[in-house]
């Protein structure tokens, strides 16, 4: 850890932060600085926006300035991200355009650092382009899923990202491997979920009737004796919402090691699978503010498709 020598900082608002909360804007830029600490300094008026007390809610506007208080903040040293992700995601963009990137992410890479991670997809992204001065996610995906992720390269078309996604005005297409032949060719899973993080900071998923609401849409698009391979819709984004569903429907997610049956994953693993099978194949969106409609494609992941080949035989 190195401890930065404090002194008052004048920092001026940049386009892409129009419109931000103070708060949120404070807690990017000074990530290592307590929330806590960050209020009080702001209740206090020691954090002034153009000279003037301010509120944690106030809305930032272009050219701003604002003055940061001395407090002392320790400062992570960032890690350099193994050189293997940064040639493999610049192989991995399925577009970009001035707006906005889309990668094909590669299981294994979590989408952003956290608890345990180091760094994920946008921390390699933005070491790896520096010249862009924004590059944010515009949502998530499990470390362990591959697939469509969009990256935002303004703040303007992060948020309008952000609502589509809150919204479900985002059509999210995934391919899942499951076990077992399903009773219809099509069928439509509607439970609540409840998102429960127990005392080893894991992150379970429940079907709970005080939950909140969570629907998809499976269909078959082939089946390999007792296996059956699914194209996914989602109505809706919750927390792991495919992988439950799935198991709640007595067909559970071939590798999915938290929700998943131990003996098919065996089976799944002596054919060849060495992770989760499920991939996030496609998003079609529009976005309003460039009056563009989006049909992002990821090809399936060539270890995946030789599951198939190996159930085919």
């Amino acid at each position: 850890m190195v401890i930065s020598k404090p002194s008052v900082q004048m920092l001026t608002v940049s386009e892409n932060a129009h419109g931000q909360r103070l708060d949120n804007f404070l807690f990017t830029a000074f990530k290592s600085v307590p929330k806590s600490l960050i209020y009080k300094n702001i209740r206090t008026g020691n954090i002034r926006v153009n000279k003037k007390r301010c509120k944690p809610e106030q809305k930032l506007q272009s050219g701003d300035m604002l003055r940061i208080p001395p407090f002392r903040q320790a400062e992570k040293i960032q890690l350099k991200p193994d050189i293997r992700w940064v040639n493999l995601l610049k192989q991995r963009i399925i577009y970009e355009d001035e707006h906005l990137l889309a990668i094909n992410k590669p299981a294994g890479l979590a989408a952003h650092s956290g608890s345990g991670i180091a760094y994920g997809v946008i921390e390699v992204l933005q070491q790896t382009f520096p010249e862009q001065k924004f590059l944010q996610l515009a949502h998530r995906l499990d470390r362990d899923t591959s697939g469509c992720l969009l990256i935002a390269k303004n703040r303007t078309i992060l948020l309008e990202l952000q609502n589509l996604f809150r919204s479900n005005k985002i059509k999210k297409i995934y391919w899942a491997l499951t076990k077992g032949r399903w009773k219809t060719e099509a069928c439509r899973v509607s439970l609540p979920l409840y998102k429960n993080i127990n005392q080893s900071g894991e992150r379970m998923v429940k079907v709970v009737e005080t939950g909140k609401e969570a629907i998809t849409d499976f269909k078959v698009i082939q089946n390999f004796g007792v296996v059956s391979l699914m194209e996914v819709s989602l109505k809706t984004g919750r927390t792991h919402q495919i992988r439950v569903h799935a198991a709640e429907s007595q067909h559970p997610l071939a590798g999915d090691e938290k929700y998943g049956d131990k003996d098919f994953n065996k089976l799944m693993h002596h054919i060849g699978l060495k992770r989760l099978f499920l991939h996030a194949a496609r998003l079609e969106f529009s976005l309003v503010s460039l009056g563009k409609t989006f049909l992002i494609q990821a090809p399936l992941e060539i270890d995946l498709q030789r599951v198939l080949q190996n159930l085919e035989k």
